[in-house]
């Protein structure tokens, strides 16, 4: 094979090089309106977890005020209370416990994002992100960290009494 059959080859595959990339660009625009149709619904049904869960933790504390998160953030809830605690020597001290979970909305990275924080009597427990793409996403897994997260939460707030 001489010189110029190698050139015109090394051309022609350079040119179906070119059509494969610019399929690929189209199936990525589709893949994109897909990411955010699996996102949303992934999204709504985490959420619901997310608010059932925290109420259930709140239904065995009373004193938390709930609150459903949908803004900027994210989507999911909240769970907040104030405590005042007065000492023999009758100083107070207010303590403040919150748990919060949210999906996170769709980024440029197109993950699924759980992003959880808690704080019991003034100190943070944890705060945590958790994320796959979304192509990857198996959400038993989310829903298992949901449910996991808020037991972990439970139980050390009872463990401080």
């Amino acid at each position: 094979m001489d010189f110029q059959d190698r050139l015109n080859q090394a051309i022609n595959r350079g040119t179906k090089r070119a059509g494969v990339e610019a399929q690929r660009q189209a199936e990525n625009a589709m893949t994109q309106a897909e990411m955010k149709r699996r996102h949303s619904h992934l999204r709504t049904e985490l959420a619901e977890r997310i608010e059932k869960n925290l109420q259930a933790v709140r239904d065995q504390f009373p004193g938390f005020d709930f609150t459903t998160i949908i803004s900027g953030k994210g989507w999911g809830a909240r769970i907040r209370r104030d405590d005042l605690m007065l000492e023999k020597d009758r100083t107070r001290t207010n303590y403040f416990s919150q748990m919060e979970l949210v999906i996170s909305p769709l980024s440029e990275y197109n993950v699924l994002d759980l992003v959880g924080k808690a704080t019991i009597h003034n100190k943070e427990v944890f705060r945590r992100n958790f994320f796959k793409p979304i192509v990857e996403v198996e959400i038993d897994l989310f829903r298992d960290l949901i449910d996991s997260w808020a037991i972990e939460f439970a139980e050390n707030f009872a463990a401080k009494g």
